[in-house]
């Protein structure tokens, strides 16, 4: 038991004394207090910006310690759109039918902020297996989407913590 406990008190002050933040300290830097976020319909997929808008808001509140509110309220804007939604097999079965593929979704990210403001293209990719001799239905197609979008949340997110840090 001591012996754990040196260890987990090294760990800490190592941690603390090499200056160690963690991600959201920087990414408050850029994108804290309100946010407002705007979605842009993909009229190939309508249904899914709305995904794409929970998945966002809920990033916003849960990575960035931020509020989503109204336009007239909001400190920093994001304005989200589609750039595009492909699906392509990657791997077949032994009679060359696909039995798994990859959605690729990227998106269009223009933010403005209390301290930056700017473009920013992220792309976020979700394989997924399907039966032998069938077709991507609406299902999987739909989730898909949905993995794919959070997927590149994330890299915006990681892109906006690496600007809290240059701060």
């Amino acid at each position: 038991m001591k012996r754990w406990t040196g260890v987990i008190v090294t760990a800490f002050f190592l941690l603390a004394g090499c200056g160690y933040k963690p991600a959201t300290t920087y990414t408050k830097k850029v994108l804290s207090g309100k946010v407002y976020t705007d979605i842009k319909i993909y009229l190939r997929d309508p249904e899914n910006a709305v995904l794409v808008k929970d998945a966002l808001n809920e990033a916003i509140v849960s990575r960035f310690g931020a509020r989503v509110v109204s336009k007239q309220e909001a400190t920093s804007i994001l304005h989200v759109k589609f750039d595009r939604v492909s699906f392509r097999p990657i791997q077949y079965d032994q009679n060359g039918y696909a039995v798994y593929y990859r959605a690729v979704v990227v998106l269009n990210i223009d933010y403005t902020t209390p301290t930056a403001k700017g473009h920013k293209k992220v792309s976020g990719i979700y394989d997924f297996p399907i039966e032998p001799q069938a077709i991507i239905s609406d299902a999987l197609r739909f989730q898909a989407i949905k993995n794919g979008s959070a997927k590149a949340l994330d890299a915006f997110i990681s892109y906006m913590t690496q600007q809290g840090a240059l701060l």
